[in-house]
């Protein structure tokens, strides 16, 4: 028997609004594109340039008399390295407690009102919650009150259990067919092995967004640091690069010969993009490895209630 060839697959001929969309697409993903890139790239630019090419304004999207004393300035503070081992503690312990307390929270409350019959009363609350704070000095009080002050947990606990990111993982939760909960109650799971063994291995997109979103609250945060911190040893990588240009005016006038000629390079403006693309680089490491996740986690299941 003569075997048959395989013809070709044939190409769907596009019709012309079709084609007019998607260039139309394609220039406005361009255009957003742009927008974004531009920017970082003229703050790299600022933060390799020398002050005088930032105060004549010759600096564009390339770097004008490169330079790099605003980063030796900042990367040989020896305070720079401690509070990035403050913000390393503050994630390696902050964001699995996050995640802790939204499963605990997020999986009972995805139950129906049958299941869980107070289910709206916890819903209505932690909406209340999350649109209404108690305040910046009751805050402080309870803080101060139970002796966190200047430890680690003062900026970990007050944020442990993040609202938007429980709706996120209930409403995924809720999702998820209720047929796979009842033939594992009907095998004699309970309720912690039906979340562990079930639930949770098909929740990794929510989880993973989840997991971002704790990731760069923690690491972006800097005003806890603050007010919760007397001493600056303590302070984390954002709470110390946000006191970078007052301290830069104090070494000025007491610090010694090489620190004054190293400091006269910079200005507040490349101090500034050098700060900001010291802080981002660890979270544009772990970005790309969670980005596929991401808007998975933040759709599915978004619908319900």
């Amino acid at each position: 028997m003569e075997k048959t060839k395989k013809q070709p697959p044939k190409k769907i001929r596009q019709s012309k609004s079709r084609k007019v969309f998607e260039v139309c697409n394609y220039i406005i993903i361009a255009l957003i594109t742009a927008s974004c890139v531009i920017p970082l790239l003229n703050l790299l630019a600022y933060s390799f340039s020398s002050s005088q090419a930032i105060i004549e304004n010759r600096v564009g999207l390339w770097p004008v008399e490169f330079t790099l004393s605003a980063y030796k300035y900042v990367l040989n503070n020896t305070k720079f390295w401690t509070s990035i081992a403050v913000t390393m503690k503050r994630v390696c312990i902050g964001v699995p407690l996050n995640l802790l307390m939204i499963i605990l929270v997020a999986y009972p409350l995805s139950k129906s009102d049958r299941v869980f019959p107070a289910r709206k009363y916890y819903v209505a609350f932690m909406m209340v919650v999350m649109l209404f704070s108690g305040g910046l000095m009751p805050t402080y009080f309870i803080v101060a009150k139970t002796k966190l002050i200047d430890t680690i947990w003062a900026l970990v606990l007050p944020g442990a259990v993040p609202i938007f990111s429980c709706i996120v993982l209930m409403n995924f939760f809720r999702g998820l067919p209720e047929e796979l909960e009842e033939s594992a109650t009907l095998d004699g799971a309970n309720q912690f092995q039906i979340m562990v063994q079930i639930f949770l291995p098909l929740s990794k997109p929510s989880l993973a967004t989840v997991t971002l979103f704790s990731l760069v609250s923690h690491w972006n945060a800097w005003f806890d640091g603050l007010i919760y911190s007397n001493h600056t040893e303590n302070y984390p990588l954002q709470s110390y690069l946000q006191t970078l240009v007052t301290s830069k005016t104090e070494a000025i006038t007491t610090g010694d010969l090489q620190t004054v000629m190293d400091l006269m390079k910079i200005n507040d403006t490349n101090m500034k993009s050098a700060q900001i693309f010291i802080s981002v680089i660890p979270l544009m490491a772990v970005y790309p490895f969670l980005q596929k996740y991401f808007t998975t986690g933040l759709t599915v299941g978004s619908v319900k209630g």
